[in-house]
């Protein structure tokens, strides 16, 4: 089968074929991208800017604005939280299809069925990761049971004066900038037409949804265990649920290079992924949190915990996984969802 670039009056990614296929097959944006000018490649190309970036950050940087107000006149801190996920989500499908029907009123149906097996499989993909973590905060806000009241772990931090005059510039701003570079593996490959490196391979795209599919059931296992088991298990739990979240948004640039989409800017998604997660929110909150629990009610937990720190890596899972029984459950899960996946969507 014969692939021809063409244009697509929307931008991102459009493809033609001289023979009939069942599926759409993506090709490159321009031309496949050799590594010199992968590198020689920069952030601030004006493209890049104008039809990826900015509108990113116009949204996210909207949506954390409302956030707030609506945080301050509540006074609850949680309404960053509601909106880490539901931003995100909201802007892959704003980039894909809302800004099509919307804007340059393309029919819904039309719209949807113009996106190609990867593009289908990414935004399936963030709506699933998105859902998850939206119900998570929302049962969190309802176990609360009552009104007005905000996490517990925010009720200290609201408490120091003049929070709110700089909350928006310590906490919901700089969120709305790493969503903004987070969301770009399933922003990008619906508005920008640059170059994208060359490497389709369907067993490329299985892995994607392999890893994509571990990651998702190893957060879904986390939850239950959070939810079940006491506190040196909720340790461990909140670990798994960051690996989760890193092996989720890997899938994302992995399922783009093995079906020619991917440009590099979009690498920048997981490695935001992982700087949020590890030295900002994430672990760094978990541990901040909880070591000031224990200096409260128990100190030698203090020092249990300490000690554990030291001894467990607070994201990348130790050797002991390898016998963990969950571990190849989460394994087989990748391989099931990997293979599932191809049946349904390809035939084999």
């Amino acid at each position: 089968m014969e692939i021809h670039e063409a244009t697509n009056p929307w931008g991102g990614r459009a493809y033609v074929s001289s023979t009939p296929s069942p599926h759409a097959t993506p090709t490159p944006r321009k031309t496949p991208l050799s590594h010199r000018a992968f590198f020689q490649s920069s952030l601030f190309d004006v493209g890049i800017l104008k039809d990826t970036l900015l509108p990113s950050l116009a949204l996210h940087t909207g949506l954390a604005t409302a956030a707030y107000a609506a945080g301050r006149l509540s006074n609850r801190l949680d309404t960053k939280d509601w909106l880490w996920p539901a931003g995100q989500v909201l802007n892959a499908w704003w980039s894909a299809v809302g800004r099509h029907v919307l804007v340059d009123g393309a029919s819904l149906p039309g719209t949807l069925s113009a996106l190609s097996r990867p593009e289908r499989l990414i935004l399936a993909g963030v709506s699933l990761w998105g859902g998850r973590l939206f119900y998570r905060v929302a049962k969190r806000a309802a176990k609360q049971g009552r009104v007005g009241r905000d996490h517990p772990q925010y009720e200290a931090v609201k408490k120091e004066q003049g929070f709110w005059n700089r909350a928006f510039f310590t906490m919901y701003l700089p969120e709305a900038l790493f969503g903004t570079f987070i969301t770009l593996p399933f922003t990008a490959p619906f508005r920008h037409q640059g170059n994208a490196l060359s490497g389709y391979n369907p067993a490329g795209q299985a892995l994607a949804v392999g890893v994509f599919c571990a990651g998702f059931v190893l957060q879904v296992l986390a939850d239950w265990q959070l939810d079940e088991f006491k506190e040196k298990e909720r340790r461990e739990g909140e670990r798994e649920i960051f690996l989760g979240d890193m092996l989720v948004h890997i899938s994302f640039p992995l399922m783009l290079y093995s079906s020619d989409m991917l440009a590099w800017i979009e690498l920048l998604g997981p490695v935001a992924n992982y700087v949020f997660l590890r030295f900002f929110g994430g672990t760094k909150e978990a541990e901040k949190r909880q070591s000031k629990k224990y200096i409260i009610e128990n100190v030698s937990k203090k020092v249990d915990f300490d000690r554990y720190r030291q001894e467990i890596n607070a994201f990348w899972p130790d050797q002991k996984q390898i016998s963990n029984k969950w571990s190849w459950i989460v394994v087989g899960s990748a391989v099931a969802g990997s293979v599932l996946e191809g049946i349904l969507t390809r035939g084999f």
